[in-house]
């Protein structure tokens, strides 16, 4: 090859280098312009969206209510939200429970406690798309102001409480933002125990519940279980008002055991140390002696027992009850009973919504009662039980199982979940409780019993001075911590008695609940403090 050849084609080479990189060079060049053809497309596209957003001004998150403005907007109930009120443009207040995005609309669930409605929105005439983004972007459990129309619809929508209409909405505002994340899924909380394993489907444990409370009291159950607890204090109130007793409020903080014994709540009074109540017994018995003749209080009582059951609280709610009487202390009884019926009547009739709320996760038999109230004596529920195969003696207290059987037999026997036991053995009741005058080794107290478990216990009081330091004695209470209690009966005292009730027991039972937890808005136990 010669000289000439080579740089010929070398040549040659070089212009098909020049070539290549032409083209890359052209091609790099027709992608860059692509790609700004492009991002303007896409600038120009955006600044028509933004002009396009002809709803803009209908929907956001608003800002945070400091009290800036009165507006004079009528806030309408979701309870309140029927057919009546079809083609009514409204503004409702409620939580986002659930939303759907599907295509050019969003089905909302606004939740109000424990009711419910469907909302729409849907582009159209009030609505644009970028409006449809942000309702399905709302988080769960956040609180919106809502602007609707009220529109009938023909197919019941079964999963919300207001089934025969739904809400087609104009403006939504954000009002309070909820984190994306939440501690426990509300749907979860209400599932009952066996459709979540069935299904596979996620159920909550009582620990979370608890641990996250604020969020489980939203629940449909939970806010029906307190709204029927608020109407039994309610009830009792009313009733017992009725029937010519005052309210009294008693201290908490006392310098003596109230029912003398161990199970107290020791704490440091300044320079000495003072307890917690265990029951306003002794100061209910004061105001007898003080002539109030019928008293009640609701309020706070303390248990330091370290019992991890299903029914105990070391802090509950006590409905207590104390009256004079004039000749037999089954007057006190009667007059507890029927209050308790005039409840279980109140409830049955007034709070149906609330027992069915209730029903759809914890399913239970309708609690049943007889009027007057069935009366059995100890030796009676002895004879029962020992029928059943059940060995105590006469003189043993019930024991939780045995108290359940009882339940078991009675209502087999006589068809109610109310009974009264009466006639107690002296030997396990507190020192201030009546000896009975034919039986000695029995005393004028009693219990009363729903669904098989304890909810009162009551008796005759000692009503004299002399009787009362003896009984004391004999229970080894320290006379001088009590001397304020057993002077009161030193100028003369009426004879008397009472009992007290624990509000979240009463619930439990007569919802056919299996934990106290339940009906306790925040449980005090031996192992919880918090929240």
């Amino acid at each position: 090859m010669t000289k000439d050849t080579v740089q010929g084609a070398m040549e040659e080479e070089q212009q098909a280098q020049s070539k290549k990189a032409l083209k890359k060079q052209q091609k790099e060049a027709e992608k860059a312009a692509k790609k700004a053809e492009k991002q303007t497309k896409l600038a120009a596209e955006q600044q028509t969206t933004e002009e396009e957003d002809f709803a803009k001004d209908r929907y956001g998150v608003s800002a945070m209510v400091q009290s800036q403005q009165k507006l004079d907007r009528e806030l309408v109930r979701i309870q309140d939200l029927t057919p009546e009120k079809a083609d009514q443009l409204i503004w409702v207040r409620a939580r986002v429970h659930t939303s759907r995005a599907k295509g050019k609309q969003c089905f909302l669930v606004l939740r109000q406690q424990q009711f419910n409605v469907q909302a729409l929105v849907a582009v159209g005439d009030r609505a644009s798309k970028q409006m449809v983004k942000f309702a399905a972007n709302i988080t769960k459990e956040s609180i919106v102001d809502v602007e609707a129309v009220v529109r009938k619809v023909e197919m019941r929508i079964e999963s919300c409480s207001q089934q025969d209409v739904e809400l087609h909405v104009e403006r939504i505002f954000v009002i309070s933002q909820a984190e994306p994340r939440l501690p426990l899924q509300l749907e979860d909380a209400v599932r009952p125990d066996g459709e979540g394993e069935e299904e596979s489907r996620a159920t909550v444990n009582q620990d979370t519940k608890l641990d996250n409370r604020v969020i489980d009291l939203r629940t449909t159950t939970s806010q029906a279980i307190f709204r029927l607890q608020s109407g039994v204090c309610q009830l009792f109130r009313d009733t017992l008002t009725n029937k010519g007793f005052v309210e009294i409020q008693t201290p908490k903080i006392i310098s003596a055991a109230s029912e003398g014994g161990a199970n107290v709540f020791t704490v440091s009074y300044f320079k000495t140390s003072a307890y917690l109540a265990q029951s306003p017994q002794l100061y209910k018995q004061m105001c007898i002696c003080a002539d109030f003749d019928k008293v009640f209080c609701v309020g706070p009582v303390f248990r330091a027992e370290d019992s991890n059951t299903h029914r105990h609280l070391t802090e509950f709610v006590g409905l207590d009850i104390e009256m004079a009487f004039n000749y037999h202390y089954h007057e006190v009884i009667d007059s507890i009973t029927d209050t308790m019926v005039q409840i279980f009547k109140g409830l049955r009739d007034n709070f149906q919504t609330e027992i069915q709320t209730v029903n759809k996760q914890f399913p239970s038999e309708p609690f049943k009662f007889l009027e007057p109230t069935l009366r059995l004596e100890y030796t009676e529920a002895l004879a029962m039980l020992r029928e059943a195969g059940v060995q105590m003696g006469d003189e043993e207290d019930l024991s939780t199982p045995n108290e359940k059987l009882l339940g078991r037999l009675v209502k087999e026997k006589y068809d109610t979940d109310f009974y009264v036991l009466d006639k107690y053995p002296l030997a396990v009741r507190p020192f201030y409780t009546m000896p009975d005058p034919i039986n000695p080794k029995n005393s004028n107290s009693y219990d009363m019993f729903m669904r098989g478990e304890e909810i009162l216990s009551g008796a005759q009081r000692i009503h004299d001075s002399q009787l009362l330091t003896e009984r004391a004695i004999h229970h080894q209470i320290d006379l001088e911590k009590i001397k304020a209690y057993i002077d009161s009966f030193r100028y003369g005292a009426p004879p008397h008695g009472g009992g007290g009730i624990g509000l979240e027991r009463v619930c439990m039972l007569y919802l056919g609940l299996h934990n106290v937890r339940q009906t306790s808005m925040f449980p005090r136990d031996p192992k919880r403090l918090t929240p």
